[in-house]
C-alpha cells in the first residue's frame, strides 16, 4: 500500500490523508495546494467552508441544482457534486476535475488538474479520507508534516533575528552555531521586552533552524495540540522533538534567564 501523510488544516477544521510523494505548496488564501514535485501527476486543491449543522450536504445539493454540468457522484462514503472543466495551456490539454462535498457543518471544494486522459484515483483517495474535526472536542496531540503556514512562520522568525543581529551588532548572520553567541548578545542587551512573545519565540525558532542546519536527521514538523499549532523540530533518529517555545519564551514567562548556548547544547 502506498505510504500516506496526514494533513490537518489551519484551525484544525479537517484532516485528510495524501500520498507521501506529494508536498504542500503556497496557494491563494483559504486554499491548500498539493502535488508531487518530482513527478507531476496533477495539482490537488482543497478549500473548506464552515456553516450551520447540515451545511455540507446543503452545498452539495445547491451545486447540483445551480451547475448544469454537475452530476451526483460517490467518493468513498461521501456524496459529491462532480463536474469538470477542460482548457488548453501552451499547446497542452488539461482537465480540472471538481468535487463539491461536505461533512456535517463543513463543505469542501476539491479540484484535481491533470493532463487530459490522466487518472484521478489519487485525488479520489484523498477526498475519501476527509474527516471533520468537531469543535470543542479535545484531540490527542499530533505531529504532522510541516505545513506552509508554519514554514512561513519559521522564515519570518529567522529573518527577524537575522536583521536584529545585523542592525544591533553590525555582524553577519549565517544560521550556523557561531551565531548563537550573537543571538545571546541581543538577549543580554535587553532589547526584547518581557511581553514580546513573538520576538522570544523567534529566538527559539531560529535556534532550531541552526540545529537543523548543523545536524543530520533534524526535520521540521507541525504540532497540533488543542488550539496550539506550531512548528517543532523532530530528531528523526530518536523520535524526540524540540519545542522552540520552551527554549526562550517559556523561560521569560517563568522569570528565568535565557541561555541560548545552554539550550542549544541540551537540545542539539
Amino acid at each position: 500500500m502506498e505510504q500516506q501523510k496526514k494533513y490537518i488544516s489551519p484551525g484544525a477544521w479537517f484532516s485528510m490523508q495524501y500520498p507521501a510523494t506529494w508536498n504542500e505548496f503556497e496557494d491563494g488564501e483559504g486554499s491548500f495546494l498539493f502535488y508531487n514535485p518530482e513527478e507531476w501527476t496533477g495539482n490537488f486543491r482543497i478549500s473548506a467552508y464552515r456553516g450551520q449543522e447540515g451545511y455540507g450536504r446543503e452545498c452539495v445539493s445547491l451545486e447540483l441544482k445551480e451547475n448544469p454540468a454537475a452530476r451526483r457522484a460517490r467518493v468513498g462514503a461521501l456524496d459529491c457534486a462532480y463536474s469538470r472543466e477542460m482548457f488548453e495551456e501552451d499547446g497542452e490539454h488539461y482537465i480540472s476535475h471538481i468535487w463539491i462535498t461536505g461533512i456535517d457543518d463543513v463543505a469542501f471544494e476539491c479540484s484535481f488538474t491533470v493532463r487530459k486522459g490522466q487518472p484521478v484515483a489519487e485525488a479520489e483517495q484523498v477526498i475519501a479520507s476527509l474527516q471533520v474535526r468537531k469543535q470543542g472536542v479535545k484531540y490527542p496531540a499530533e505531529l504532522i508534516p510541516v505545513r506552509v503556514s508554519e514554514i512561513c512562520q519559521i522564515n519570518e522568525a529567522y529573518e527577524w533575528v537575522s536583521n536584529t543581529v545585523k542592525d544591533l551588532l553590525k555582524k553577519d548572520f549565517q544560521g550556523v552555531e557561531a551565531d548563537v553567541e550573537n543571538m545571546q548578545q541581543v538577549v543580554d542587551r535587553g532589547v526584547i521586552g518581557p511581553k514580546k512573545k513573538d520576538h522570544w519565540l523567534a529566538m527559539g525558532i531560529t535556534l532550531c533552524v541552526i540545529m537543523a542546519n548543523e545536524e543530520d536527521g533534524m526535520e521540521w514538523r507541525t504540532l497540533i495540540d488543542g488550539n496550539r499549532e506550531a512548528p517543532v523540530l523532530l530528531n528523526t533518529a530518536t523520535g524526540q522533538w524540540v519545542d522552540p517555545m520552551k527554549l526562550a519564551w517559556s523561560k521569560v514567562k517563568a522569570g528565568e534567564k535565557v541561555n541560548l548556548a545552554e539550550a542549544y547544547c541540551n537540545n542539539g
